[in-house]
This record gives structure tokens, C-alpha cells and sequence, in this order.
């Protein structure tokens, strides 16, 4: 493996978003899950945004069969569009789903074998450069940006790096968890990983939160990963082979962390950011006051 110290510009993100939404069913029966609106934005359009701001130029998502509307998402909408400049209608609610033509590619994920093999999937497009990684179920929230802080991370130390997020012990074992070494500001060593470890084997209580900036070695990796936990290729199996030989750094994201793979994660992610927002904020306050004086 090649010293990953040079910093090769982070231009490519890869979008794991071939899941089924079982948990949001019956609203995911027809809807992919990328697309329910938190406030008057999809989830996937949070992502996209992030990468954005981040200089992400390239645009890969894992698709699985029935997801094709989340590309829709983003393709020019003749129809509506046409429609609303006759009417003297703005076009500027549309302008974050303009992708410029062939920065988005979309690659099958056939089998739901795990997050390592949805990323595997994406290896033709990546080719041998650093990318970045999404989890749209984790909306990020903050200024800057969750990955536009891990870029600036990886401008300093270069390698590998995943977003961090302290929970209480006790929620460990339902994600994957570093091992820390030494800490230097938002920057923290990663020694090692464990995927969903049981509370009293976690080495730490920071959680692996939905965002990476990984070394194009880890697609050899995966290609030859075993089945982990849960049955599944587990991105963290293959990412904790590159410790010690690639710079592995953890950065603990400054901003808010909603949960948006579950029902109540997306219920406060939707009140959070409503209630942030200066155009709906007061009256959504107003709302919330009323339903909890009941």
C-alpha cells in the first residue's frame, strides 16, 4: 500500500442508498426513503449539500431496484419547470437538485450484502483516488458543514478519517466505535475499530457517525472481506486493516447528529431544523407550545 500522506483533492462521494426503508413502511412503499422531506428538503438532498460546500465535484449513488426516483431528484424537470416560468414563478427552490451532466453516476448494489459491499460497488467509478463516504440517514447538521470539517482535517493530516460523535456507553453496541490514541483538538488518533461491540468490550464511547474520507486501498480490501457482524461485508472490517499503515484519524464533528433511520430521529430532525429556520421558526415554536400546554 502507498504512503497516503500526499493529499489527493477529495472530489468523488460515494451515497450508499440502496436500502429499503422498512422501518418508514408503508411511506417507503413507493417513496424511496432518501427522498421523505425533512421540513421541504429530501434526505438525500442534506447529503448532497454537505458535499457540495465540501468541493465534492462527483457524485456516486449505490442504488438498489425502485430507488431510480432519487436520480429523477436530480435530472431538469421540463414539465414543472416550463410550467412555473410561465406562471412568473422563482426557480430558485429548484437550483441545490441541478447536477451539471455526468457528475452523477448511479451503479447497482444486486444483493443487500452490507455497507462494505454497497461501497465495493462503487470501485469502477473511484478508480484510485481518495473519496469520500455519506450515510444519508445521518443528517448533519451545522455550519460548516460535517465533511467541509473533515476536509479541512484532511488538508492537515491526510489519510484516512472518519466523523466521530460521543454517545452515552450504554448505545454503543448498535454502531461501530474507535479505539482513540492521541487527541489533538477535534482530532483524535484511531488505534482501532469495532463494529456494534457489546458495552462492556467498547474501547471508547465515540461512535462512527455516517461520514468518511477513505484511501482508494480500501476497495481491495473489501473485495476479499468475509461476512461481520449482522451477516454483512462491514466497511469497518476493511477500514481497521488500514490502521498503522495508512494515518487514521478520527474528527469529532461540531454540530448536530440526527438519527434519521429512525421514526423519532426524523421527527426531531424535522422540528430541530424548522425551528432554526427564520422564515418558520416562531410559529413552529408557537405550535409546539400549544400541542405541549395539552
Amino acid at each position: 500500500m502507498k504512503n497516503a500522506n500526499c493529499r489527493q483533492l477529495i472530489r468523488k462521494a460515494v451515497f450508499p442508498v440502496a436500502g429499503l426503508g422498512t422501518r418508514f413502511l408503508p411511506a417507503t412503499k413507493a417513496i424511496p426513503k432518501e427522498l421523505l422531506p425533512v421540513v421541504d428538503r429530501p434526505l438525500i438532498q442534506y447529503a448532497v449539500d454537505e458535499a457540495r460546500e465540501a468541493g465534492i465535484e462527483e457524485f456516486v449513488f449505490v442504488t438498489g431496484r425502485g430507488k431510480t426516483a432519487i436520480v429523477e431528484h436530480f435530472d431538469t424537470a421540463y414539465e414543472l419547470e416550463a410550467t412555473m416560468s410561465a406562471r412568473g414563478k422563482s426557480l430558485d427552490a429548484l437550483e441545490p437538485t441541478r447536477i451539471q451532466p455526468g457528475n452523477l453516476v448511479t451503479v447497482r448494489q444486486q444483493v443487500p450484502l452490507g455497507l462494505g459491499h454497497a461501497v465495493w460497488c462503487a470501485r469502477a467509478v473511484i478508480g484510485d483516488e481518495p473519496f469520500a463516504i455519506f450515510l444519508p440517514d445521518e443528517l448533519m447538521y451545522g455550519s460548516p458543514g460535517c465533511m467541509a470539517q473533515m476536509v479541512e482535517a484532511y488538508n492537515e493530516v491526510g489519510g484516512n478519517l472518519v466523523s466521530v460523535l460521543e454517545v452515552p456507553r450504554e448505545e454503543v453496541s448498535s454502531y461501530g466505535v474507535i479505539a482513540p490514541g492521541e487527541s489533538k483538538g477535534a482530532l483524535t488518533e484511531v488505534k482501532g475499530l469495532v463494529e456494534k461491540p457489546k458495552v462492556e468490550d467498547a474501547p471508547s464511547n465515540k461512535i462512527v457517525s455516517g461520514r468518511y474520507i477513505l484511501q482508494p486501498e480500501v476497495m481491495d480490501l473489501l473485495a476479499n472481506q468475509g461476512k461481520g457482524a449482522g451477516g454483512e461485508i462491514q466497511l469497518t472490517d476493511s477500514m481497521a486493516k488500514l490502521i498503522g499503515v495508512q494515518p487514521f484519524h478520527a474528527v469529532t464533528f461540531a454540530g448536530q447528529r440526527f438519527d434519521c433511520g429512525s421514526k423519532v430521529g426524523f421527527v426531531e430532525a424535522t422540528l430541530a431544523i424548522a425551528l432554526d429556520r427564520p422564515d418558520m421558526g416562531d410559529e413552529v415554536r408557537e405550535i409546539a407550545r400549544r400541542l405541549l400546554a395539552r
